[in-house]
């Protein structure tokens, strides 16, 4: 991990893993309007290269004047026109709010509708963040595009590799395990080896105007963490009522105003008080618009089928962990069948894993590397 002190020019180049010296390269930074993007930008204007800034407008300009904490959107477009201004880089801003609301808003709401639990950010970094920044980035030239992901490209035998970052409470690797190793020829993350706190450092050594910014929180879409108003509005079938039932005694003991309000492994908000035990949401009917839930340990899983599967890079003789969610610690893991090319195969978990939901993704590590990934399927308990 970096110490928390300036960069030379000469250090900051290093963090690109430039082809050639520096003053003859190019480099596209995606700038969202955080500081974490902002900071690469200045990385790469202190590195002697050229420097081009792009922001994809994502959604409604109009709608997100004003909001704090998001990225792409209204006052954050703003705050990276003016980072690039005060670097004195060349900065384009594209409308991808279309192919935006296609790919992944409404994706996020058909999966609710279906009773799944999306990670949008998934979605919209294997689409708009990835697929299409890099196509820009190599019309205009560039020798790279770099992102403020906290994340490592690490040089590997078989080309470079995905690892998490050094900071364990920064990384983002979860988000990332649909890069493809194409991709990943052209990727930069400089800040996966640096502390928040140098991040912004560094902010204020530059004199950027968003070095105190706070970070993104919610889905950026979704105004003040309210996703159910918004799959509600794009989805009005999602707000059927429907049953709140017990998942093994069929007893119905209360009602709900929609499935889109719950997701597997919920405990709060259920309002079935009075019970014996805490219950949890350990299904979802969305044919029948029934909420199942159970005692805890209905929730247990030991396999989890993951289909659409992504691999970095040859398969490791190493253990294998896995997340399961974004905040969830890796856990052991081996695998049935193939990971990557597409190809669906099933997580064999050495203990059962609990709050497992249809619809998240599984990242698979050897180590700290990401070996690929899946988005979960279904799941399949312990054996009785």
């Amino acid at each position: 991990m970096l110490k928390n002190r300036s960069l030379s020019p000469a250090e900051a180049a290093a963090l690109f893993d430039l082809p050639r010296p520096a003053p003859e390269c190019r480099i596209v930074v995606a700038m969202s309007g955080g500081v974490d993007s902002s900071v690469v930008a200045a990385l790469a204007a202190q590195s002697g290269a050229q420097v081009v800034g792009v922001t994809l407008q994502l959604y409604d300009y109009g709608a997100a004047t004003g909001r704090k904490g998001a990225c792409c959107a209204g006052d954050d477009i703003r705050d990276a026109r003016a980072v690039a201004d005060r670097l004195g880089i060349a900065h384009y801003v594209h409308d991808h709010e279309s192919a935006f609301r296609e790919d992944v808003v409404e994706r996020f709401a058909d999966e609710y509708l279906a009773g799944r639990t999306p990670v949008p950010c998934i979605a919209c970094n294997m689409g708009p963040k990835f697929i299409d920044l890099l196509a820009m980035a190599r019309e205009l030239g560039a020798d790279c595009l770099a992102t403020g992901h906290y994340v490592r490209r690490v040089p590997g035998a078989a080309g470079p590799q995905l690892h998490r970052a050094c900071d364990p409470a920064r990384d983002q690797s979860y988000f990332l395990y649909g890069t493809t190793e194409r991709q990943l020829d052209f990727l930069r993350f400089p800040l996966g080896g640096m502390p928040k706190t140098q991040v912004r450092e560094l902010a204020e050594e530059a004199g950027l105007r968003n070095a105190a910014k706070p970070d993104s929180q919610d889905i950026c879409f979704v105004p003040d963490g309210d996703y159910a108003s918004i799959v509600r509005k794009m989805r009005p079938e999602g707000a059927r009522p429907g049953a709140i039932v017990h998942a093994t005694s069929g007893e119905t003991l209360g009602a709900h105003k929609g499935i889109i309000h719950y997701t597997v492994g919920q405990r709060r908000g259920l309002e079935i008080g009075g019970q014996p035990e805490p219950l949890y949401v350990v299904a979802i009917d969305a044919e029948r618009a029934e909420v199942l839930v159970g005692p805890k340990r209905l929730l247990a899983v030991r396999e989890a089928r993951i289909a659409q599967t992504n691999r970095i890079g040859p398969m490791p003789d190493a253990p294998l962990t896995a997340k399961v969610r974004s905040l969830a610690k890796p856990v052991p893991v081996a695998i049935d069948g193939t990971l990557g090319d597409g190809a669906a195969c099933t997580l064999l978990f050495e203990t059962p894993e609990f709050g497992v939901a249809p619809g998240q993704a599984a990242v698979i590590y050897a180590g700290k590397r990401v070996v690929g990934g899946g988005w979960i399927e279904s799941t399949r308990a312990p054996s009785a």
